[in-house]
């Protein structure tokens, strides 16, 4: 599978205060899964997966309920063990070793708080067999809570924080004994809206600061993109893309991925002739595409799927160029207009606009519709 290059940041201290940092160069925390596989009852969960992450990546593993990440990240904390294959982290074989021997640490998506223990008591039990003294242990603490923002609460018990708070409570208790690599388990999926948008940045922004290898894995695109350095997609058991959110939502690598990161139009046609500076024409049945790339080993005449978000597309006067066609529904969304347009053949596409788009563009118009050549990506059907 190819490598993923993290920006380069400072690591973490091995002692002291976890915020200072080191050279993040070193490969102290690189982890390296190569071809494992991990089987329940004749079900592959994880099927010959290859992974490179470089040390102080975020990464995301992104995919549908039962794809196989959460089975990843056991796998990666030593709570399964592969069937086949081995992990490497700081370059050593970790692959048989149990979780408390691996320099990593879980966040479960409960948070698993202790709820008859004060939020001190629940960081300090991350503490628990270091061999720190009273004021030592009690120093790290103080630490951890004014890392995650949680001075002055450290009495309170978990029934009397926020669902945001217990979160941070959960967060500084899995930092707390300075782990290379944090796996993080849908942290972020108990709260509501507003605040897993506000905690996706307190996150992101703790991750940089610590430099510390986060793997999270998540059902959700836009937290995925919002969060990560890399996301690796997986689909039964696969890692079947991997790239920045960036690479993957403007050149998927098939339908599956190109659906799972946003809306987008998905256009069938037929593979046409190749053209100058990597173009091909798809033709499909409102007209011919130009659109960029291949997906795969087609040839012309092959069945082919066109990919084109929909703000990527263009509305145009009915006099001017592109395909023809009438905006069937107009929907006012704020800073945008999301409509449909009736293609000639019945297709219908979704077009997304700026607000300030031509009134003229309104239900029942007539329109041209506008693809640019790099807005259209070919994938295989």
């Amino acid at each position: 599978m190819e490598r993923l290059a993290a920006r380069s940041r400072p690591a973490p201290s091995r002692s002291g205060d976890p915020t200072e940092g080191a050279d993040a160069t070193d490969g102290r925390s690189q982890v390296r899964i190569r071809d494992v596989t991990k089987s329940f009852k004749g079900h592959v969960a994880v099927d010959r997966l290859s992974l490179d992450l470089e040390p102080g990546t975020f990464f995301c593993l992104l995919g549908p309920s039962g794809c196989g990440k959460s089975t990843l990240l056991r796998l990666l904390a030593g709570f399964e063990t592969p069937d086949s294959g081995g992990i490497l982290i700081d370059g050593s074989d970790v692959t048989g070793l149990p979780p408390h021997r691996r320099p990593v640490n879980m966040m479960f998506q409960s948070y698993a708080l202790f709820p008859h223990m004060s939020v001190a008591r629940n960081v300090a039990y991350g503490l628990q067999g270091l061999g720190l003294g009273r004021a030592e242990m009690a120093e790290r603490v103080a630490t951890l809570l004014r890392l995650v923002r949680l001075e002055g609460f450290s009495e309170r018990r978990p029934d009397r924080l926020s669902g945001g708070q217990r979160q941070r409570v959960a967060l500084a208790r899995a930092l707390a004994r300075q782990p290379r690599v944090l796996l993080l388990d849908e942290p972020l999926g108990a709260l509501d809206r507003g605040l897993r948008e506000e905690t996706q940045e307190e996150l992101r922004a703790l991750q940089r600061r610590l430099a510390t290898t986060f793997v999270v894995v998540t059902h959700d695109p836009a937290e995925a993109m919002t969060l990560a350095d890399g996301i690796g997609v997986m689909e039964g058991g696969r890692l079947v893309q991997i790239g920045t959110a960036a690479d993957l939502y403007e050149r998927p690598a098939s339908r599956f991925v190109a659906g799972l990161l946003g809306d987008v139009n998905l256009i069938d046609g037929r593979l046409g002739p190749r053209i100058a500076d990597g173009e091909v024409v798809v033709e499909v049945g409102f007209g011919p595409i130009r659109a960029t790339g291949s997906g795969g080993p087609l040839a012309p005449g092959d069945p082919a799927v066109v990919a084109v978000r929909p703000e990527r597309i263009v509305l145009l006067a009915d006099e001017g160029e592109g395909a023809a066609g009438t905006v069937a529904e107009a929907t006012f969304l704020g800073d945008r207009i999301r409509r449909q347009v009736r293609m000639r053949d019945g297709a219908l596409l979704r077009v997304s606009s700026p607000i300030a788009t031509d009134p003229r563009f309104g239900i029942g118009a007539d329109v041209r519709v506008g693809i640019p050549p790099d807005a259209a990506v070919v994938l295989a059907p």
